[in-house]
């Protein structure tokens, strides 16, 4: 009965009630954008470092891992120390270049990573195998749109540029084996990975015996801070960082997009507050007779507040399914240009879709509308029964 009533109500108005749905829609989209970037990227970013089970990096010191062109001297040196720590299980040694490659007579210039094949994290193989043998390597679907080569090809490759000679160094014929996936590589990057033994040599006393960063992975149930502890002191020349001090790091550097967030998405959940608190008010005063007269012949007051009350609700619940598709497109769509921010990886996601998002801010909404519903319900229902019926009909 209820349900009828609060049903019958809404559709005498349709127009303004249809309003009220699409205006709590666009707060509820923006209520669910707000959530989801206010830990989309964390989250986003943590996938990141672990989807390989490396939980700590090695950069040289005072960096985080490619944040600058400087190298770790004595790699070699390094991982022996390394394998000396307790709990070290894998090291997986990277040292980062470019490559200015030859193919059909253009010179295509692509980022190089350095890699161990038998322990690598940097990349999965979508086509072919890894680059096992000295002068073989794979390349991102980006450098193979942009240079036409095949699997099974032979690159002409160099590791510099001599301005002053105006040629080409560290020349090297390489053989391309496989197409890759690289997972920390920026959208439309033309990535190359080859042995890390095979790219210091190409790039020539400057790099040799040397690495960008070190990627570590620890044994499984052990302590990661307590095994980071152990390399700091172990490793004093270089800054090691793990998973969770790079998340704090990357925290203080975007604190203000969850600081906006936070600030937009109370802003829209008191918009779609107020929007229908001011719609239930409207109507308890337009149906003032009508209350009083349910109330004359005996309703309960709880019985008509409760039928206000649902009305509010459903308002606030179709509006808040709405938002959900609508907040979707819209973060979709955001994502998108703010993903274009150069040097990000492509796996970085801003706005990160996760169920618990959609049902907190439904149910954000939803004690919204019943918030929204009882104070108006509450006062008409309240109102002295012979004086109202007297105003009314004297109105």
């Amino acid at each position: 009965m209820l349900l009828q009533l609060a049903w019958a109500t809404l559709t005498r108005h349709r127009s303004r009630t249809l309003l009220a749905i699409l205006g709590v829609a666009v707060s509820a989209a923006m209520l669910l954008d707000m959530v989801m970037l206010s830990t989309g990227m964390r989250v986003s970013l943590r996938n990141l470092l672990l989807s390989r089970g490396f939980q700590l990096r090695l950069a040289p010191k005072g960096t985080l891992p490619f944040d600058t062109d400087a190298t770790i001297p004595d790699a070699s040196t390094v991982i022996r120390v390394l394998r000396t720590i307790p709990d070290v299980t894998t090291i997986s040694p990277v040292l980062g270049g470019q490559l200015h490659i030859t193919v059909g007579g253009r010179t295509i210039t692509a980022t190089a990573l350095g890699v161990d094949p038998s322990v690598q994290g940097d990349f999965e193989i979508a086509q072919g195998r890894i680059p096992a043998a000295p002068n073989e390597l794979v390349a991102s679907d980006d450098f193979l749109r942009a240079s036409g080569a095949k699997l099974g090809d032979t690159l002409s490759a160099a590791a510099g540029y001599d301005p002053q000679l105006r040629s080409f160094t560290g020349r090297r014929a390489l053989v391309l084996v496989g197409r890759a996936h690289f997972f920390y590589m920026p959208a439309e990057q033309r990535a190359v990975a080859l042995p890390i033994t095979t790219l210091q040599q190409m790039r020539g006393t400057d790099a040799r015996d040397r690495a960008s960063l070190f990627m570590i992975r620890a044994r499984d149930g052990a302590d990661v801070e307590a095994v980071l502890h152990r390399i700091q002191t172990a490793l004093p020349t270089v800054t090691a960082v793990s998973t969770e001090t790079a998340l704090r790091q990357v925290d203080e550097r975007l604190s203000y997009f969850r600081q906006l967030a936070f600030i937009l998405g109370a802003v829209s959940l008191a918009v779609g507050f107020l929007l229908v608190t001011t719609l239930v008010t409207v109507s308890v005063n337009e149906r003032l007779g009508e209350i009083v007269v349910m109330r004359a012949i005996g309703v309960a007051r709880s019985r008509v507040v409760l039928q206000i009350v649902i009305e509010g609700v459903a308002i606030m619940f179709v509006g808040a399914l709405a938002g959900l598709l609508l907040g979707l497109a819209t973060a979709r769509y955001l994502n998108s240009i703010l993903a274009a921010f150069p040097g990000l990886p492509a796996a970085i996601d801003f706005f990160l879709f996760e169920p618990r998002d959609a049902w907190g801010a439904l149910g954000l909404l939803t004690v919204a509308g019943i918030l929204a519903g009882i104070y108006p319900s509450w006062r008409g229902a309240s109102l002295p029964i012979a004086i109202t019926l007297r105003e009314e009909a004297v109105g």
